[in-house]
């Protein structure tokens, strides 16, 4: 049974009035892979009324007054993807299409959904509950930061939605603690997870640059994200405050990641894995056909990629589900009427990830000066692929399942550094688990690109290719890897394409045509890069790419189809002659 998103749907349940109303920028999906969903399920399985409102018109009250108003509060985000990169290209040009909307027109997420979302109900609503912002929009943006979009440092979107509290990270335990509070009636500014706003700051929180002083003087933007990114591991934090105007942002240490009983049980709730028939009605969602038969492995990165932000957002630390848990949802799977035997991921941010973890990093928080991948993986990181490997191995053999692929992407790093399994699981994965391509994400070949990406020496790749081809041909397989590659990252000028061309041409005999060019996206270095112009490890200035028509041309370097050192160009096609 779905969540009540309509007021006949929930008189049907008995109810007259809902605790918490969730509105969302997706359509509705009721899947473990959707933010509001997996929240809402949390909720409802603690006993709360939970209603959920998706992609209302912010033209008018007809959506967000649908549900009537919550006795705890509103819950915003805008949806699985920011509302900005969902509605652009790194070239600023529209996108027509959304995985996440009926029918796939990009015409239902507002610019800045957080906030459109927001003063809508501020607009309509007479209700005084507060206002909960969530979702990855709004946990980028929790602090002040530069946004492509606009070209400036913006203040903390808790400012500029004029909400009450934003629950930052993944959420489901903060949420949890949040509405207790507020049903009970108690305090919860304390709680870990979350950022407010206060008149004072707190004594003993760590003080970031104000924002008019970060918004004008790079140096301490720079200065204020290094003591935020040192800030965000959970058991070394410090809680966090910034003046915005005349009061001041608040951020608690972050919460503690879920031991694996809890994450198991977020995500074996009873989804029921499709779009709530209100929406339906409204056309398909391309990206059900994604997750629908996926199983998620864990949550957290190593890689602090510069350019990503889920070290950010999901921390980190790599946390896991159980063996028992990822069985039981396989074979649940292939209960699934429109189940055809295939399980189309088995993964998480990074594929290769699960099943470990540093000691010292669970004992002490991450090392502050230090990186798990980064130039080359940590010896204190013990890398075994054996609980992936045996995992894999199990869900094979579950009855009625055909095929399990791994579509997450792969650290290739991370299987040579696994001197006793690496080549084991490797093989396992190349025999039985690639559904026709491999991905995998060198997205460089030069060493100062690769070091300002904190992405390892490029010798690595090319180690994988050639191990990829070996054990595929001697399995007598028809299958290939493919690349993500980066252009106009921070550094790179369009010589370093040239050279990248070359390498991807010459070492992995391949015309990539998967390659995206750079969009600075808040609260990560790439953007912080980008803004400032500088390395801001050693303060040297950095040739950055602003120019769309240039950033273009460094893409169309690599496009296959390219001659060294000419544009690439579609044919125009003939005029007709006017009769």
């Amino acid at each position: 049974m779905f969540l009540p998103t309509t007021q006949a749907e929930v008189r049907e349940r008995g109810w007259q009035r809902l605790d918490i109303i969730l509105v969302t920028g997706d359509s509705y999906i009721d899947s473990p892979h959707i933010g509001a969903a997996v929240i809402g399920r949390v909720l409802s399985k603690a006993g709360y009324r939970v209603g959920i409102i998706a992609q209302p018109d912010i033209r008018s009250d007809s959506d967000i007054l649908r549900l009537g108003s919550p006795r705890l509060f509103w819950g915003i985000t805008a949806g699985s993807v920011d509302s900005m990169v969902a509605n652009y290209t790194a070239l600023g040009k529209r996108r027509q299409k959304d995985d996440y909307t009926p029918g796939g027109e990009n015409n239902r997420r507002p610019d800045r959904a957080v906030i459109a979302y927001a003063n809508l109900i501020r607009r309509h609503a007479k209700s005084t509950a507060p206002i909960v912002l969530g979702g990855i929009e709004a946990s980028l943006r929790r602090i002040s930061h530069y946004d492509f979009w606009a070209n400036c440092i913006r203040r903390s979107i808790l400012f500029d939605a004029r909400a009450d509290i934003l629950v930052y990270g993944m959420g489901e335990q903060t949420v949890l603690a949040l509405a207790a509070a507020l049903d009970e009636q108690t305090d919860w500014r304390p709680l870990r997870g979350l950022c407010y706003i206060a008149p004072q700051p707190i004594t003993d929180y760590l003080m970031l640059p104000a924002h008019p002083t970060v918004a004008s003087d790079p140096r301490a933007f720079t200065q204020m994200f290094h003591a935020f990114y040192r800030n965000n591991d959970p058991v070394s934090a410090s809680g966090l405050c910034q003046q915005q105007d005349t009061r001041w942002l608040v951020q608690n240490p972050p919460a503690f990641p879920p031991t694996t009983e809890e994450l198991d049980a977020v995500y074996e709730l009873p989804y029921t894995h499709a779009q709530h028939p209100f929406y339906e009605t409204q056309g398909s969602v391309r990206a059900l056909d994604t997750i629908r038969f996926a199983l998620t492995t864990h949550r957290g990165c190593y890689g602090e990629c510069h350019f990503c932000a889920i070290a950010v957002h999901q921390g980190r630390r790599v946390y896991g589900r159980s063996e028992a848990s990822l069985i039981r949802e396989a074979r649940r799977m292939t209960a699934h009427p429109q189940f055809k035997g295939i399980i189309s991921d088995l993964g998480g941010p990074t594929a290769n990830m699960y099943g470990y973890e540093c000691a010292r990093k669970l004992e002490k928080g991450a090392c502050p000066q230090k990186r798990c991948l980064y130039p080359k993986v940590c010896p204190h990181l013990p890398v075994d692929h054996g609980h992936l490997r045996r995992l894999m191995q199990k869900i094979r053999r579950i009855p009625g399942i055909r095929k399990i692929f791994v579509a997450s992407g792969l650290r290739p790093d991370l299987i040579f550094a696994d001197q006793k399994l690496g080549d084991a699981y490797l093989e396992d994965l190349i025999r039985h688990h690639v559904s026709g391509q491999l991905k995998i994400a060198p997205e460089h070949s030069e060493p100062h690109v690769l070091a300002r990406m904190g992405k390892p020496a490029i010798e690595a790749c090319t180690l994988f290719r050639q191990r990829f081809y070996q054990i595929t041909h001697a399995a007598g397989l028809n299958q290939f890897l493919s690349y993500y590659l980066m252009a106009a990252y921070p550094g790179c000028t369009q010589k370093d394409m040239q050279r990248l061309r070359h390498y991807t041409r010459t070492k992995l005999q391949a015309a990539p045509e998967q390659i995206q060019i750079f969009t600075p996206t808040p609260c990560t270095y790439g953007a912080l890069m980008y803004h400032t112009e500088q390395d801001p490890f050693d303060g040297t200035p950095l040739f950055v790419e602003k120019d769309r028509r240039k950033k273009l041309r460094q893409k169309e370097e690599i496009l296959p189809g390219r001659a060294p050192g000419k544009a690439f160009r579609k044919k125009a096609r003939p005029r007709k002659k006017r009769s």
